[in-house]
């Protein structure tokens, strides 16, 4: 009867808790609003502060680790080696020189505030960690994971999650009387060996043993998932995060050509759990002795929110990179993470920080994480305001190019080849007219190596915009289902005055509409356009006999094999 009660009560509990985040998130896409915010806040309301509704603690926070893990598993399953290596070497300067930099002020400032050594220490440390999950989740539903600068960013959070954990551990065994030097090198070890495990594996013995279970779709998002569950055991066992372990599994898997198949089914899983992960970093929200540190929480959140940002954009101007390109990931570093509030709570319980210091450190958090949500759901709206400010972060020999393509003029762009332009592309037969714009520069390296005229660019950016014009193309394609983007596209072809038909992309019928309103030539609505494709193949088939069809399946698993090796640009 008590096994009864339990289960009835934590029923209750997570009904609760799914049902106020899906309201106050119903309530955020209305307006608009970062979905992470709605879900904090849902937290902030069912924990102790307001309703206190959450008794299983353990249970739901289990369940919120495991949305972490999901979304870190995807993460990794997204990256390839050939990608690593892409942003490995900006990622890891990055991530090393904002960490130092941030800590050496972040130091300052609470020296002056009065803060002793100890404490200025940890606050400092706690105030150079970004957080992953929630940059990740802002990215993704941005659809910008696989642009530049979501690539960079993702590889320097990275860089900042393993120097948080080495600092975590290092705390913790100092805790236990242990003597740093051997944990140092014990944890370097241990790091090279999770390394050694994910590329041993990721490259000779999964590729196999995946291949034999690729046809029974079921058995195979078990695979992966329980490969996810034996690295974050090993990660465990070895005195790091469950994260860590997820993330490299996924990594070791990024390779195979079944990868889509298993991003599909985790997906669903990644949502639910995550939402719980958001709502219990809410729940965890202490708010009281704050009120005579009011004045530093403020002055911290603002050095966050301004400063870091900053660091990122120094650093990466003086390796070449665009203005645009390091404000955007710049932005990314706009909060403190969830490591940041464990590092303040362990230095509690070892006796160097006051409750009052974990109180404040935790509003710096919420205040941090609220704000640059709407940053970088934000981000194109305010770079274009302040993009004139931003040239002194730019030099003049820029390491991302502009243009790979030679021509002045071409007589379609077609901008996003990683969603449906390789397909819209095929039917085309003479392609020399034809200029490929996408933001992943690992789709343009591809694409420039077929022989096709292709440009690096986002076309969010005004300048790959006024490039574009430039080339005096009679069609423009946007297969970009974003709403800001296609409008911005119209705006800009209506005011160079030029007569380029428009063809835009949206998965919404109500935008489809409206670009129509704003003189869009054509929309593309896949969901439509599949069906009446569907129905013109059927009636086609209906009059011919089976040999057309053998031709025209053989057509399309021939396309199919090529998507599959275009992997996650054609999602």
């Amino acid at each position: 009867m008590a096994i009864e009660t339990l289960v009835q009560a934590f029923i209750f509990e997570l009904g609760a808790i799914v049902i106020i985040a899906t309201l106050l998130g119903i309530v955020a896409k209305k307006l608009r609003q970062p979905v992470i915010l709605a879900y904090i806040i849902a937290g902030i309301i069912v924990g102790p502060v307001f309703l206190n509704l959450v008794s299983s603690v353990d249970t739901v926070y289990v369940f919120s680790n495991l949305g972490v893990a999901f979304l870190l598993f995807l993460v990794g399953l997204n990256m390839n080696y050939k990608v690593l290596r892409e942003v490995g070497k900006i990622s890891l300067i990055t991530g090393l020189g904002q960490i130092i930099i941030t800590f050496i002020l972040g130091y300052g400032i609470a020296t002056v505030l009065g803060f002793s050594a100890v404490e200025s220490a940890l606050i400092s440390i706690a105030l150079t960690f970004s957080s992953t999950i929630i940059i990740v989740k802002l990215l993704a539903d941005k659809n910008d994971l696989d642009s530049l600068y979501g690539k960079i960013s993702v590889g320097f959070l990275l860089v900042q999650d393993f120097v948080a954990i080495a600092i975590l551990v290092l705390l913790s065994g100092n805790m236990l009387g242990m003597p740093l030097e051997s944990l140092f090198m014990v944890n370097v070890m241990k790091i090279v060996f999770l390394f050694c495990v994910t590329f041993i594996f990721g490259k000779y013995l999964l590729p196999p043993i995946i291949g034999t279970i690729s046809k029974n779709t079921e058995i195979l998002f078990l695979s992966g998932v329980s490969w996810m569950f034996v690295m974050s055991m090993l990660s465990m066992y070895l005195g790091f995060s469950i994260e860590i372990g997820a993330l490299l599994a996924g990594i070791s898997m990024a390779s195979l050509p079944y990868h889509f198949e298993i991003t599909g089914r985790v997906k669903p899983l990644r949502d639910f759990f995550l939402i719980l992960f958001f709502v219990t970093l809410g729940a965890q929200m202490i708010f009281s002795e704050i009120g005579a540190l009011i004045f530093p929480a403020i002055l911290f959140s603002v050095f966050i929110l301004v400063g870091n940002p900053l660091i990122v954009m120094v650093i990466m101007g003086v390796f070449g990179y665009k203005k645009r390109t390091g404000f955007l990931a710049g932005l990314t570093v706009a909060q403190i993470s969830e490591f940041s509030l464990v590092l303040v709570a362990l230095g509690m319980t070892m006796g160097f920080l006051s409750s009052g210091i974990v109180s404040m450190v935790t509003m710096v958090g919420l205040v941090t994480i609220a704000v640059s949500s709407y940053m970088i759901s934000y981000n194109g709206v305010l770079y274009n305001k302040m993009s004139g400010y931003l040239s002194i972060f730019e030099r003049k020999n820029l390491k991302e190019k502009l243009s790979s393509a030679t021509k002045k003029t071409y007589d379609i762009v077609i901008i996003g080849y990683h969603r449906m332009g390789y397909t819209i592309l095929r039917d085309f037969g003479h392609k020399s007219g034809i200029l490929i714009v996408d933001f992943n520069p690992t789709i343009i390296d591809d694409v420039k190596h077929s022989g096709i005229a292709c440009e690096y660019g986002d076309i969010s950016d005004p300048e790959v915009m006024d490039r574009i014009l430039t080339l005096k193309p009679k069609l423009i394609i946007s297969t970009v289902p974003s709403y800001d983007d296609n409008m911005y596209i119209i705006k800009k072809v209506k005011d160079s005055g030029q007569k380029t038909m428009v063809f835009l992309t949206t998965n919404s019928v109500s935008d489809a509409l409206g670009f129509y309103e704003d003189g869009a030539d054509y929309v593309i609505v896949p969901h439509f356009l599949g069906g009446e494709k569907a129905a013109i193949l059927l009636d086609e088939f209906a009059r011919k006999d089976m040999k057309d069809l053998k031709i025209e399946k053989d057509d399309h698993v021939k396309n199919l094999k090529r998507y599959a090796k275009l992997g996650q640009k054609h999602i």
